[in-house]
């Protein structure tokens, strides 16, 4: 993906880019953020099955791998958030942290044993379809792109797009664990970095979803800019997702420094 976004300043129209930008809302929002994280990996609200599914769909398409192992990773991250046993820490290097955990694919496995952390997700037979033919669904749609619009729209709704997408989510896994500030007493290295947030649809709020992973919202204050949060939000107003989980208060103040 790196290698084919090196094309993307001599294939450059305006289609492509703003396939491009589409499919950054797309599959990163509703696929990543709003899908992979707050819905499947930390149960912070309820969708219908079919929605659910799509969204996860949406996912899939952003090639961070399938939903169960994204989850499992994930769920292992809070577990084991900042120690030996975390499949992504900064207290390894930054560079650790941002991407090069991913290139022993055995690391998590090595670190936190096989994955037993997902039995919600591999009991339904949707998720497991997606884990056996993962690679197929992003295969396919770049060939609908390309039957669209040739090879622009695969430099840049692929390549300049996914890249895009893996450096902003893997920004949550290094800076927002270096960089900013915490307002919470978590016990780790999570922070609150404004710019991240920005860029990941409100993700980069990391302190505050660390003290309170279950919350749908992450941006606790009004100025905290979280795009995920107002999807969710007009999800709930609609009437389709339900059982939103908010911080309440107690748990704000056992949570607080001045405890």
């Amino acid at each position: 993906m790196h290698f084919l976004s090196l094309f993307a300043p001599f294939t450059f129209n305006w289609g492509a880019f703003w396939i491009a930008v589409g499919l950054y809302v797309i599959t990163g929002l509703l696929g990543i953020t709003l899908s992979f994280h707050r819905n499947l990996s930390h149960r912070s609200f309820k969708l219908p099955k079919w929605l659910e599914y799509f969204f996860a769909y949406c996912g899939v398409q952003a090639l961070q791998g399938n939903p169960i192992d994204w989850v499992s990773t994930h769920r292992y991250h809070h577990q084991f958030c900042d120690s030996d046993k975390d499949p992504h820490s900064p207290i390894e290097g930054f560079w650790f942290s941002h991407m090069s955990w991913l290139f022993d694919t055995n690391a998590v496995v090595k670190r936190c044993g096989n994955p037993t952390n997902v039995v919600d997700l591999e009991k339904q037979p949707f998720y497991k379809f997606l884990q056996s033919t993962y690679i197929i669904h992003p295969m396919a749609f770049a060939a609908i792109l390309y039957a669209v619009g040739g090879f622009p729209y695969i430099v840049w709704g692929m390549g300049v797009r996914i890249v895009w997408v893996y450096h902003i989510t893997w920004f949550v896994n290094s800076a927002c664990h270096v960089w900013g500030n915490q307002v919470w007493n978590t016990g780790d290295l999570s922070r609150n970095n404004w710019w991240v947030a920005l860029l990941a649809f409100g993700e980069g709020w990391h302190n505050n979803h660390h003290a309170f992973e279950h919350s749908a919202r992450h941006g606790l204050e009004w100025w905290q800019i979280d795009v995920t949060w107002y999807a969710v939000r007009l999800l709930q107003a609609i009437g389709l997702a339900t059982a939103v989980k908010l911080p309440t208060e107690s748990q704000k103040q056992r949570m607080a420094f001045n405890n």
